[in-house]
């Protein structure tokens, strides 16, 4: 059992200060963040994070795909690391704590453990892994998936963004591509603190969230094919609209997803449609569906019902249309036992907290498959993520991270 008292703490002002400094690397146009991975923002921020994990008295690994591995060693060299973090890519227009509470509040932990002389028998690794939000190279928690090995490095090196760049050359450019394989470090158990992204902890008055559970997602990137043609002078019944075709999808997404209810959500998010002009009528879209659900059977039926819908709506239009899966995780159990240590944690601290579905996709969620996993989140204002008014409190970000230091303890074991 962990020897630390209730009454141990980590330190909220200099957690906060430093989620206000990472903040200031990428700013966003409206108090947010667009510290998207592998550009020159990215750098910076990886190289800020790498000071104050060194300052903190820890040696930084990284792998080659640049995710980041600071170590505290243990008294036991020979027993796995205990590993926590989460990411500091963000959108392009993110907030300031969408999983940059994750690393930083793991760096808050160290730097405590630190202050109070607390050794632990395993060694303790803070990590940042690299590209969780899929927003310039799809898909999401890319590098995580590839530790975990669900994707190989040739096919996440060989991704393009919106500009044709590839995250391998774009990863060699900011300087990050480091010597260790890809998923060959082990993990005692891994532990990932985050903002829920979601309006459930603030609305039920609770402090914290103990995730038992992920939702499972598809991705599915659809092109409609039709033809330019002027706006004006082309009579309707003789257009061949991709953007008509895309408007009736949309739509029918959002059905679907209610006729599956409770547990089930659906959206199109991403759209590029050609040629992009006023007077032109869409020859071409491309735009991605995303669909979730903790229910595997749910998923799986909205997969099929989307992919039917959309080729029914293309068919019906005369447009071409194709589909491709860009994104895709299972629904997620994690660790029983580490829940648990979680749920006691907060229960020690005296926080309210609630079992919770992550409806989001994290890099837990992958790490899961190889190691004993689980996470804490905090709740956010309004539910609000993914956008720059994202905001949560310094009291919100304290909980979660003194959750994770005393989980962690226990699960590293104190000594002495």
């Amino acid at each position: 059992m962990s020897a630390l008292g209730a009454n141990q703490r980590v330190n909220s002002a200099r957690l906060w200060d430093a989620l206000g400094e990472m903040a200031l690397i990428g700013p966003g146009g409206a108090g947010g963040c667009n510290r998207q991975t592998l550009t020159d923002a990215d750098g910076e921020g990886r190289h800020l994070f790498k000071r104050w994990c060194e300052a903190a008295g820890m040696t930084m690994g990284v792998d080659t795909m640049g995710n980041m591995f600071a170590t505290r060693a243990g008294t036991d060299p020979a027993a796995l690391p205990v590993y926590m973090g989460s990411h500091l890519d963000t959108q392009p227009t993110g907030g300031r704590y969408d999983g940059v509470l994750g690393v930083l509040g793991a760096l808050e932990v160290v730097r405590t453990m630190n202050d109070l002389g607390i050794k632990t028998k395993h060694p303790i690794v803070v990590t940042n892994w690299t590209n969780e939000e899929g927003a310039r190279f799809a898909p999401a928690m890319l590098a995580s998936g590839v530790f975990a090995g669900l994707h190989t490095q040739d096919y996440a090196y060989n991704r393009t963004d919106m500009d044709g760049l590839r995250f391998g050359d774009e990863l060699a450019r900011i300087g990050w591509v480091g010597d260790e394989v890809v998923g060959s470090r082990k993990m005692h158990a891994m532990f990932e603190l985050h903002i829920e992204q979601g309006p459930i902890l603030e609305a039920e008055g609770k402090d914290i969230g103990v995730v038992t559970h992920g939702q499972g997602l598809w991705w599915l990137e659809i092109t409609l094919t039709g033809r330019d043609a002027h706006t004006g002078s082309t009579p309707m019944n003789m257009r061949v609209n991709a953007g008509l075709g895309m408007a009736r999808i949309t739509e029918r997404v959002h059905q679907i997803a209610m006729g599956h209810q409770p547990g089930a959500v659906g959206a199109v998010g991403q759209v590029k449609v050609f040629p992009n002009s006023r007077n032109v009528i869409p020859g071409k879209v491309i735009f991605t569906v995303d669909i979730r659900s903790p229910d595997q059977t749910k998923l799986d039926l909205m997969r099929g019902e989307v992919e039917r819908a959309a080729h029914a709506v293309a068919a019906e239009l005369g447009l071409g249309c194709s589909i491709e899966a860009v994104g895709h995780f299972d629904p997620v159990t994690f660790d029983a036992g580490l829940v648990k240590l979680v749920r006691g944690a907060a229960e020690k601290l005296g926080l309210s907290h609630m079992d919770i579905i992550s409806g989001a996709g994290h890099d837990a969620c992958w790490i899961n498959r190889v190691a004993p996993t689980v996470m804490i989140m905090c709740p956010c204002v309004g539910g609000l993520s993914h956008n720059e008014a994202e905001e949560i409190s310094p009291e919100w970000a304290a909980a979660g991270t003194d959750v994770l230091f005393h989980a962690v303890c226990e699960a590293a074991e104190v000594v002495g």
